[in-house]
């Protein structure tokens, strides 16, 4: 008997077709990649994705076989969720915006900042003490997208509303802007015991900002249905009854309406130490964001080797603030070996279903502190370590605005990102029309990339529209080809990382 042996490409060809899906060519896992990629050229397979090793790569598909007639429909093109497209940008948002930034988008041309209210800055010459600034008599003002009286103030692209001349009251201010750009001031929205803001979020026309009391502990809420009269919303109190130590919590809404909170537990490490920062992160959700939080598993759990010892350290301000229910300053904490990393000061968003969080980062060695953040395709998940940028503590938020993520930090840089796709991304698909192997005719190479817009009701849900590109033009054939060109277009460190494709047919 005649042995036959099938060319490898063949071979890989015929296996994949008989485990794809009739009505898609789904590349994705690392075998996947491995028995489907023809040529690659400034690229390298690894981990189940495609990564270019330079500026320029090049990557040609095996001709994907059926044994009848299909149609090409469209190629859809997914990355890496782990968004190092970041760019560092000047401090964002109002001059005199104190303490750590608090976001809150509520819809297209409708940004919202929270902040301490910092006065005007003295100013001297060298050698000499500093002076007041000269007061400047506000004028009324006008500015495209607001229809209340505005007045100028000291402070550049910033104009106080009737509500930001109400007096302060020791806690948090708002600011809104319709471009990112040109502040307006609208006055209180905390008071002094409750100034330890940590995050805000929309629920139903209403913000929900969440605040540490006493500080590091306990997250409470307010629910305000009018941001714009200078006046703080109701205090609903207690929203988390935290069983451990931390806070800095960030609140997150999911698309069914339940509140998430991921919250900094410092069981497991001296937190004044360490930036007041921990290994270990908790999470909780309630129904309504008010109450009646649940606890589940740690997104994040990066502890190291537990010694069997309780360790104490002190903290400056719980009896102080809370003496009823904090009667002493020292707490205990679970002694761990080697040196632990740090993070806190939780913030999250979610992009097309795939959650992020982004907090403190405060490794072990150095502790040359930065923004750190993670990402997991559902929030009830362990989330994975993706990378850091900057310099400095930074107490993080991120919002979704004008098309773009804004990362804001209490430091003087923050940080612009077009999203989590990394440009440049082109492709083109081919099609056998004979059942010959060899590819007759092709598409025109176009480039691809994903968008995302406003998901209405939800300041942190964000729309995720696939990088897709159409090849209906093409003639119904018994093979298809995809060939990409990839090219790192930013200057940044990330690079466009492909991690599935997806050829889908006509039914």
């Amino acid at each position: 008997m005649k042995r036959i042996t099938l060319p490898l490409m063949l071979l890989a060809t015929l296996l994949f077709s008989s485990v794809a899906k009739a009505n898609e060519w789904a590349i994705e896992t690392a075998d996947d990649w491995a028995t489907s990629v023809e040529t690659v050229s400034g690229a390298t397979l690894a981990d189940g994705s495609v990564s270019p090793t330079g500026q320029f790569a090049r990557l040609s598909t095996i001709v994907h076989t059926s044994d009848q007639k299909l149609s090409a429909r469209s190629l859809r093109i997914e990355q890496s969720p782990i968004w190092q497209n970041w760019n560092p940008i000047e401090n964002l948002g109002p001059a005199n915006l104190a303490d750590a930034p608090v976001l809150l988008t509520v819809g297209p041309n409708d940004y919202w900042m929270f902040g301490r209210y910092r006065a005007a800055k003295t100013k001297g010459k060298k050698g000499q003490g500093k002076v007041p600034p000269q007061p400047i008599k506000p004028q009324p003002a006008t500015l495209e997208g607001f229809d209340v009286p505005l007045l100028t103030t000291p402070f550049p692209n910033q104009y106080d509303a009737p509500g930001g001349l109400q007096p302060g009251r020791g806690g948090y201010h708002a600011w809104q802007s319709r471009d990112m750009k040109h502040w307006v001031h609208h006055g209180p929205v905390t008071e002094g015991f409750s100034k330890w803001v940590t995050s805000a979020e929309w629920v139903d026309g209403k913000a929900y900002i969440y605040y540490d009391f006493p500080n590091d502990q306990d997250p409470h809420v307010y629910v305000d249905d009018d941001l714009f009269d200078g006046v703080p919303g109701k205090n609903m109190g207690l929203a988390v009854k935290d069983p451990s130590h931390g806070s800095d919590a960030g609140f997150i809404r999911d698309l069914e309406g339940n509140m998430h909170v991921i919250i900094e537990d410092w069981t497991p490490i001296s937190a004044n130490k360490r930036s007041w920062d921990s290994p270990l992160a908790g999470h909780a959700v309630s129904s309504n964001g008010i109450d009646d939080f649940r606890f589940m598993d740690p997104p994040v759990d990066h502890r190291t080797n537990p010694t069997g010892k309780i360790g104490k350290y002190k903290h400056p301000h719980w009896m102080k603030e809370d003496p009823e229910n904090y009667p002493t300053n020292v707490a205990e904490y679970d002694i761990h070996h080697p040196e632990q990393e740090a993070y806190g000061d939780w913030a999250a968003i979610c992009v097309g279903g795939q959650y992020y969080l982004f907090g403190d980062y405060d490794p072990v060695g150095g502790h040359q502190m930065s923004v750190g953040w993670f990402t997991a395709p559902s929030i009830n998940e362990p989330f994975t370590w993706c990378g850091n940028i900057g310099n400095g503590h930074p107490d993080p938020d991120i919002a979704f605005a004008e098309g773009r993520f804004y990362l804001a930090t209490q430091q003087s840089t923050d940080f612009v990102s077009p999203g989590p796709w990394v440009e440049t991304v082109e492709a083109r698909v081919g099609v056998d029309t004979n059942n010959d192997q060899v590819i007759d005719q092709w598409t025109d190479w176009d480039e691809v990339k994903e968008r995302y817009d406003y998901i209405p009701g939800f300041s942190k849900q964000i729309k995720r529209t696939p990088a897709t590109m159409d090849s209906s033009e093409l003639p119904a054939g018994f093979g298809f080809q995809v060939q990409l060109r990839l090219t790192d277009s930013t200057d940044n460190p990330s690079k466009p990382i492909i991690d599935r494709m997806t050829l889908v047919f006509a039914n």
